[in-house]
């Protein structure tokens, strides 16, 4: 009988920290001190003005909030002008991505083009911003600041009338309210003030019911249309939008004709060890998953079932136990157990859109406890996601996400089907998290002729976390329904479509690779293992993302004949290099090799800083030589591996936004004898607001790297061989038999 050839680990092993290269010389100045000061003059003027005319009660403490836009040429890290706003007395509260057409910029020959750049929210005392106009001519023309102050291309007042988001939808009384809070200072002034406002205009504020975020403040409100004007002008609001519903819950879709039926497994789930939990909306009082079913928890006991969220949730769980039955087979054993939570119920329902807060409280609750390694969840706003402001349901979800300790499963949602060109049919929040994986819809389970179901919602993501959905698995189709168990004791199944369950089958197939090969693989490898093996079948980036996980298990934890797949599971230091080895064999490859490389990693957020959300980024250099460096070189060469144009468009390409990614994935086919002692170094750029900083944390990272070379069937022993003290093949941690 052939011996399965299981994945490789401890790759972790063949790292080592190394000394970082000289790095490059300043930018040339697009303007110069003189012409800065003189150009921006007038527009600080302007905006003293503007914010001056401010009611003193929409400025808590005094205070307001105004908008710094830098020229194109230095949204990198190095160029925030944190020691301009010390000496403006000014502070950085947010910032966001924005397009612009500067005056001038670095380009040499060519006019300026539309192109983006960060645009920065700075509070301070309205006395501060009366002072800039003198403060301009007054600097150091060789001093930071001065260097600083050259880097800008406008400044502004942030008008009422942008932050209120208008909608197409009904019109409501209920909205809801992020603030900007001061960041490591005393906030409470702001929140209060707010309050006193709110109510001054008689409206009406639900503070039990907000979450702060980073330094956001999200408060749901109850007001008029007139009253969302006058709450517009308070100068810490960065956004006032209808209050968004809960989507709504797919309606079953049951054959009337034939009952279908199936059998189910009678063993055990495969593993009693990984830890699952599935948020959703109950299950009914009569169903058929008690045998896998460790708790059910219902998180208001004041609460009842609603029959829509009872059917969703049981189909959900049956998604995740047994993934799609055939009618009239044996559906699947389960890989583990699960534990049920109702995050919906008889309190959730249109009437009441502030629910929606209440769910998030719900979900917050399950995360916080620290008991489930992985996690589902196909729930949320119905709202997609907007490029220039993060919801209080991703940032608080990415936050409890970032220490990498948890998979979480979020379904994208079910708008595929509207007007892409206005954005309508963009993945749906909490989708767009960085530290999550995002699932979409595909219509089929065969292995290459399948394409997104049409109701499957579409990216990209917002940038960091272009790439989105993640990933896509099989949620049915009007041809190919996924078909679940239905409520009751008799057996009997449901036809039903949806990314509420292709994200909990998804689930299914992580949840399997820890049952099958234990602890010894974490969360986030497993998530780096599921991008890794995917498969996109030429479909388009934004309709698929990395593409659709394969059906069997054996796909990802085992490798084929002339295929060697190592994992690598660590932390990377801020500021440091790491050098990690690819293994070769003791006598090279033969014939031309794939060489695949995915690394994931999860990280802290920065909710208010929408165009630098994440605060950890990876530049990563693949050496395929790294045994011979040139007389006049460092560093031997380096051969491009993960194309930044894959997160951003042309027009952004330059400003290197893929390096913030969470996901690198790439793969890159070569001769076999150019790869001599090859490497990849990775270097781990720490920001916090938008600008370098020394006080950040580890972060922990999954590599996964698979050489493919057919003309050399023995590679995986080669390599066992070659690193036989140091790698070692992944074993099965269960005796039962089960099918790979």
């Amino acid at each position: 009988m052939a011996t399965t050839n299981f994945l490789i680990g401890r790759g972790e092993l063949l790292t080592d920290y190394i000394a970082g290269p000289r790095r490059g010389g300043e930018k040339a100045a697009v303007y110069s001190y003189a012409e800065a000061a003189k150009r921006l003059a007038p527009r600080f003027t302007q905006t003293a003005q503007v914010l001056d005319a401010l009611p003193a009660d929409a400025c808590p403490g005094d205070y307001a909030v105004a908008k710094l836009t830098l020229n194109p040429a230095y949204i990198a890290k190095s160029y925030f002008p944190s020691s301009l706003l010390r000496t403006a007395s000014l502070v950085s509260v947010g910032n966001r991505n924005r397009r612009i057409k500067p005056e001038k910029w670095s380009k040499k020959k060519t006019e300026p083009q539309e192109c983006v750049t960060t645009e920065i929210f700075v509070a301070g005392h309205r006395s501060a911003f009366r002072l800039l106009p003198a403060l301009a001519q007054q600097l150091d023309a060789d001093g930071e600041d001065a260097k600083q102050l050259a880097r800008v291309e406008t400044f502004e007042a942030f008008a009422p009338a942008e932050k209120i988001r208008q909608s197409d939808a009904a019109q409501t009384e209920f909205f809801e309210a992020a603030l900007h809070l001061i960041p490591d200072g005393d906030f409470e002034f702001i929140r209060a003030a707010f309050v006193r406002y709110v109510e001054a205009a008689q409206g009406e504020l639900y503070q039990d019911l907000s979450f702060r975020a980073g330094t956001l403040w999200f408060v749901p409100l109850k007001l008029t249309a007139a009253q969302v004007e006058r709450v517009a002008q308070f100068s810490f609001i960065r956004l006032i939008r209808p209050m968004p519903k809960l989507r709504g819950l797919r309606p079953v879709q049951r054959s009337v004709s034939v009952a279908l039926t199936c059998q189910l497994p009678t063993e055990r789930a495969v593993s009693a060890e990984p830890s699952v939990a599935i948020l959703d909306g109950g299950l009914p009082e009569l169903h058929l998953i008690a045998p896998w079913l460790d708790r059910y928890v219902a998180m208001d006991d004041d609460a009842a079932n609603i029959p829509e969220g009872e059917e969703h949730g049981l189909g959900t769980s049956s998604a995740f136990l047994f993934g799609p039955i055939t009618p009239g087979g044996l559906a699947e054993r389960p890989y583990a157990n699960v534990t049920h939570y109702r995050v919906l119920d008889s309190k959730t329902h249109e009437e009441d859109p502030l629910e929606l807060y209440r769910t998030l409280g719900f979900i917050e609750e399950v995360l916080l406890s620290r008991q489930h390694q992985f996690i589902n969840l196909s729930l949320g706003p119905s709202l997609p996601i907007e490029d220039n402001d993060v919801h209080a349901w991703t940032s608080v979800i990415d936050s409890l996400l970032e220490d990498g300790d948890t998979l979480m499963a979020v379904a994208v949602g079910n708008n595929g089907e509207n007007d892409w060109a206005s954005g309508n049919a963009r993945i749906q929040v909490p989708g767009d998290c960085v530290n999550a994986l995002a699932v979409g819809a595909a219509d089929s389970t065969d292995t290459s002729q399948w394409k997104r179901a049409s109701y499957s919602a579409i990216g990209p993501g917002r940038i960091p976390g272009a790439v989105k959905p993640d990933l896509m698995a099989f949620g049915g189709s009007g041809a190919n329904y996924f078909h679940m168990l239905a409520p009751g004791r008799r057996l009997q199944l449901a036809p039903n479509l949806g990314t509420s369950f292709a994200s909990p089958y998804l689930l299914r197939t992580a949840v399997g690779t820890r049952a099958v090969l234990g602890n010894s693989l974490r969360p986030l490898a497993i998530k780096a293992l599921m991008i890794h093996c995917a498969e996109a079948n030429g479909h388009a980036r934004r309709e698929v993302g990395w593409g659709k996980i394969p059906e069997e298990l054996a796909a990802i934890i085992t490798c084929d004949d002339g295929v060697a797949r190592v994992v690598y599971q660590g932390e990377l230091k801020p500021g440091k290099y790491l050098r990690a080895k690819v293994p070769i064999p003791s006598q090279g490859i033969t014939g031309m090799v794939t060489v695949k490389a995915t690394f994931c990693y999860a990280c802290p957020t920065d909710p208010q800083d929408a165009s630098s959300y994440t605060r950890a980024g990876l530049e990563i250099v693949f050496r395929p030589d790294s045994g011979t460096i040139k007389e006049d070189k460092q560093t031997a060469d380096s051969k491009g591996f993960f194309d930044l144009g894959t997160y951003s468009g042309e027009a952004e390409r330059r400003y290197d936004h893929g390096k913030w990614e969470t996901a690198l994935h790439a793969s890159k086919r070569m001769q076999g004898r150019t790869l001599k002692a090859p490497i990849f170094d990775i270097h781990y750029n720490a920001r916090a607001g938008g600008s370098a900083t020394n006080d950040a944390t580890n972060i922990k990272y999954a590599l996964v790297i698979t050489l493919e070379a057919p003309k050399h069937p023995t590679l995986y022993n080669d390599i066992l061989q070659a690193y036989s003290k140091i790698l070692t093949p992944l074993q099965p941690q269960v005796t039962l038999p089960i099918r790979l």
